[in-house]
């Protein structure tokens, strides 16, 4: 029998379907309502939409690369749990 296919993960780690469902839940349910949306706003605000010039030490690149990472995830998975409600 061939391995079962795990799906692809917001984050990509390998998980069961079930344990993604749930963790996509959670971050729905965490981020519902007006407050939820106004904490993915300012969450979105300090890293996907901040903007860098020329003189951005290579440091600070790379933090701001790892907030729109983690920013980027959570966005993603409060998605999926706002679909499969």
């Amino acid at each position: 029998m061939p391995p079962t296919r795990l799906p692809a993960s917001a984050d990509g780690v390998l998980r069961k379907a079930d344990a993604e469902k749930e963790l996509n839940s959670l971050f729905a349910a965490v981020f519902d309502g007006s407050n939820g949306d106004k904490a993915l706003a300012y969450i979105r605000s300090i890293s996907i939409e901040q903007v860098c010039g020329p003189e951005t030490m290579p440091e600070r690149l790379m933090h701001l690369e790892g907030m729109r990472y983690l920013a980027a995830i959570i966005e993603n998975r409060v998605k999926r749990g706002r679909e499969h409600e």
